[in-house]
């Protein structure tokens, strides 16, 4: 991963591929942001003009290429742009930082060094670019020829290293800043490594593996339960799911604890490792990227990672439902009635709305440890994309307290969401003739449906929030900011915020 430096040198003097700088966008055109003040010197204070003929105007996802100045041992300038400039005395968003940050680290892919001159107000904007640096220069060349040379981009290393100006390297609060972002980043990485991974080299067992890996490198406990042990403790959504695959199901509990925490947050996520639909096949055009459907627990491996990395003061447990969805003569069929972990019947309607089955037996494994919070993250539905399209996640909770903390913890760290309710009207839809509850219910809704199947997993009294990421999870369009084209990592850093939250005591 790229390497990120502190640096105080002036840009000039710095040995470097490109000197990176941000301009705003002004009420009379593009404004030369804070950090670059150097190299606006070097072109006689005239940059804005400059880059203004260019085509410039400061907008965010704008990226301007140029020579730099005379006397600059840095061969080239990167502009990009930063959006609106801020009112007198107002810093700049950190999320504009973030995007534009890894929108530059993106294109400059096959650089050994990169020096980063944007705007730098205090600590959170430290981390906010090296975050941006580190999420945007990421690249997933595992199966490409050019991996053996640890190429990718088009034949292009990623940016190797990449110094932020003005960043103190002395400065306890610059540096936590940058430790941060990079154990942020770096499982956050990792989700988008086991996301994009072929179905046929990310089975359930393989998955349960890497998590056992990691829990031994970072000191977490990890408890696998195969195909055997999930029929003698009857868990009867993800065996169902399950069934038809070659490839066994697993639950994997992975635990991290502080010796002085006070408070314990379970996330659950769902891990389908393909999804066909079983029985009920998905058409043709929707089975070519369902290898993503393991990006909720994903999400919750990446999570918990990154909160024993930051020894974080808060008990943090992760639940990865992990099954594989197949039609086979071994599946289970629309009709079908399944006993669940927590004793309720369920009656298959469809076997393509799966994943509320693995994820319900996992909630109430988590429920019956009593945490002080349950969060599940799935890409569950596309109900919620209709609605949300593909860069906004649904939040659904049992507590409007916690569904507004969840959702502003996700705005806060860059992840676009959304409060969605769950109408009480709606759970009459799933009512079953022949068992407690049908794994479908009224088409209309059917992303909040999902939420209200799964409330019903949760144990009483426990604060429960649900996190659909249908449509964020996996990028099928270009890159953008320092999103990738395939797996995002999404609500990684929304799940890690609400650790930091409940460590700090800010939360509930």
């Amino acid at each position: 991963m790229t390497a990120l430096t502190l640096s105080t040198a002036a840009a000039p003097g710095l040995r470097a591929d490109a000197i990176v700088i941000g301009v705003a966008k002004g009420a009379k055109g593009p404004v030369v942001a804070p950090g670059a003040d150097a190299v606006d010197n070097a072109y006689d204070g005239r940059l804005a003009g400059v880059l203004e003929t260019l085509g410039a105007s400061g907008a965010e996802g704008e990226l301007t290429k140029l020579p730099a100045p005379a006397g600059f041992k840095a061969p080239l300038v990167v502009a990009v742009g930063l959006g609106a400039e801020p009112e007198k005395d107002a810093g700049y968003d950190a999320e504009a930082l973030r995007k534009a940050a890894g929108l530059a680290a993106r294109a400059l892919a096959g650089s050994k060094k990169a020096a980063f001159a944007l705007p730098i107000d205090d600590a959170g904007s430290v981390g906010a670019i090296g975050e941006g640096v580190l999420l945007g220069a990421y690249a997933f060349d595992t199966y490409k020829d050019s991996g053996k040379d640890a190429k990718a981009k088009n034949g292009k290393a990623p940016l190797a290293e990449a110094a932020l100006l003005g960043g103190k390297p002395r400065d306890a609060a610059h540096k936590s800043a940058v430790a941060r972002a990079v154990a942020v980043a770096e499982e956050l990485n990792r989700s988008r490594d086991l996301i994009n991974m072929p179905p046929n080299d990310l089975t359930p067992a393989i998955f349960a593996a890497e998590a056992q890996t990691a829990a031994k490198e970072h000191g977490l406990k990890v408890q696998v339960l195969d195909d055997k042990a999930l029929v003698k403790g009857g868990y009867g959504g993800i065996l169902g799911v399950g069934g038809g695959s070659a490839a066994t199901p697993r639950l994997v509990k992975l635990s991290y604890t502080h010796p002085k925490a006070e408070k314990h947050l379970a996330f659950v996520g769902k891990g389908i490792t393909y999804d066909s639909g079983g029985i009920s096949l998905k058409p043709a055009g929707h089975n070519e990227t369902m290898k993503c459907d393991m990006s909720g627990a994903a999400a919750v491996f990446a999570a918990v990672v990154a909160a024993a990395r930051l020894g974080l003061e808060v008990n943090v447990t992760g639940w990865l439902a992990l099954a594989e969805n197949m039609p086979s003569g071994s599946a289970v069929r629309p009709g079908d009635v399944l006993r669940m972990y927590n004793g309720k019947t369920v009656e298959v309607l469809n076997t393509d709305a799966e994943g509320r089955l693995v994820l319900a037996d996992a909630l109430w494994a988590a429920s019956l440890e009593k945490p002080d919070a349950i969060v599940d993250v799935a890409t569950l539905t596309g109900a919620m994309m209709l609605a949300l399209g593909s860069r906004t996640f649904g939040v659904m909770a049992n507590d409007d307290a916690f569904r507004t903390a969840v959702y502003e913890a996700a705005e806060e760290v860059g992840e676009p969401a959304w409060p969605m309710p769950l109408p009480e009207h709606l759970r009459k839809g799933m009512d079953s003739t022949v068992a407690d509850i049908a794994n479908m219910g009224e088409r209309m809704g059917g992303g909040l449906v999902a939420g209200l199947f799964l409330r019903e997993f949760v144990g009483e009294g426990i604060t429960w929030a649900h996190l659909d990421i249908a449509g964020p999870a996996f990028n099928e369009g270009g890159p953008f900011g320092y999103t990738p084209k395939g797996g995002t990592g999404s609500a990684v850093r929304t799940l890690v915020r609400l650790a930091e939250l409940t460590a700090a005591g800010d939360l509930g």
